[in-house]
């Protein structure tokens, strides 16, 4: 129950006693400060890593081919590799249940012209898988669909930036752009969290590619999203298995390293989770030590403030007080300014990272430096089991002297 007289005897010791109460508090909040910035630093790098990787999907891999730089089976070195269709059907039919989503790619830069406006953009050829490999998002219209691949169809979806530069603030959706001097049908506007490179691609079908531009059925790349029910070494594993597959259908050597690469998102994650795993180690190793370091410190205060109080316990006890009652009102007394103290300092340290957040992000690529709510929580839990163990420890020691003793205490 609310007992407002114990209320009033703590404050009234709090006030008494201002320099110890300041003291007591300031090495909880020094802690709490500290273990706040660290978790907001730490936050902050994972927020940039995350970031990095925004523009991609999380399961993604890119299979690319180059110039072979050493011989194998009687091939030469500098031999150009070529993907073809029959490579991308062959990923699709060998290893279907672990992919996701899977998309051709073929690059190509050409003019885009609408009436008096044109520009140079890169164009993509894609499969429309690649919409979510890539994490697009269709602000008009739609993207490219199956039947646009069987059809060959002459469609292209364009970026947000592409129809602001050749069309301005007139509708895009249905009219005919010139494509490098062929007409292709408006059908979608995307926007992508990749900025302003991204927004200013365009998209048409490979088949279209294929047919309009060679004649032929090669692509530059294959992009998979591995199946996200794979765990991070699953999915390592699956891409190098992939690696040493088309290494041999495409006469790679084993060790040229330049001929092919898998790059596959898992591996990046992985090393990413790992190394955010062992900052966030340190931290709470460092913040840990400190927080530890701020009980320690207002238990050695406590201790002298019930050394200077054993006469007024030994009173309580001769006029019938409970030890429980003397115990409860120590342990309040540290519990209120142990919580306080850490509020104080948890405020200060979210105010500061707040604060620095921009120039954070901008000398140190830091990104959103903040304290999730869950530390928040935690750190609260924290300041209440440091104000008990603080203040019952001494508290309960004192509070089992004999009255006799207590009143000739010096």
């Amino acid at each position: 129950m609310f007992d407002l007289d114990r209320w009033r005897e703590i404050f009234q010791s709090i006030n008494k006693n201002r320099l110890r109460s300041v003291m007591s508090g300031f090495t909880v909040a020094f802690a709490i400060l500290l273990f706040t910035l660290l978790f907001g630093v730490v936050s902050g790098l994972s927020n940039s890593f995350t970031s990095a990787f925004s523009d991609d999907a999380q399961n993604s891999m890119f299979v690319r081919v180059w110039k072979t730089s050493m011989p194998y089976k009687g091939l030469q070195t500098g031999r150009t590799v070529q993907l073809k269709n029959d490579d991308y059907n062959f990923v699709t039919e060998e290893y279907e249940s672990k992919i996701q989503y899977q998309s051709a790619r073929i690059y190509k830069n050409f003019t885009l012209k609408y009436k008096n406006e044109a520009s140079s953009y890169s164009v993509r050829a894609v499969n429309p898988d690649h919409q979510f490999l890539e994490k697009t998002i269709i602000d008009e219209g739609r993207y490219l669909n199956e039947r646009d691949l069987k059809e060959k169809s002459k469609v292209i979806v364009i970026g947000r930036l592409i129809k602001k530069d050749l069309f301005g603030e007139k509708p895009a959706l249905g009219k005919r752009l010139n494509v490098n001097g062929s007409s292709y049908l408006i059908i979608g506007v995307f926007s992508d969290e990749g900025g302003d490179n991204e927004e200013r691609l365009a998209y048409i079908p490979v088949t279209t590619a294929q047919m309009m531009y060679g004649n032929n059925d090669y692509i530059s790349q294959i992009n998979l999203g591995y199946n996200p029910n794979l765990s991070l070494d699953a999915a390592i594993a699956f891409g190098n298995q992939m690696e040493r597959d088309m290494r041999k259908r495409l006469n790679i050597h084993p060790d040229d390293q330049s001929a092919l690469s898998v790059r596959n998102m898992a591996e990046a994650n992985k090393g990413v989770g790992q190394f955010m795993g062992i900052l966030y180690a340190i931290v709470i190793l460092v913040g840990s030590g400190t927080l530890i370091a701020g009980i320690i410190g207002i238990s050695n205060i406590m201790i002298f403030v019930i050394k200077e109080r054993t006469k007024e316990f030994g009173i309580r006890k001769a006029l019938g007080a409970k030890p429980s009652s003397i115990v409860g009102m120590v342990v309040q007394e540290s519990v209120l300014i142990t919580t306080i103290a850490g509020y104080l300092g948890l405020s200060l340290g979210t105010y500061i990272l707040s604060l620095i957040g921009n120039s954070l992000e901008e000398d140190y690529f830091i990104k959103d430096p903040s304290v999730s709510t869950g530390i928040v929580i935690g750190a609260t839990v924290v300041l209440v089991l440091s104000g008990l163990i603080a203040g019952y420890l001494p508290a309960k020691r004192a509070a089992n002297i004999k009255p006799i003793v207590a009143l000739r205490a010096d």
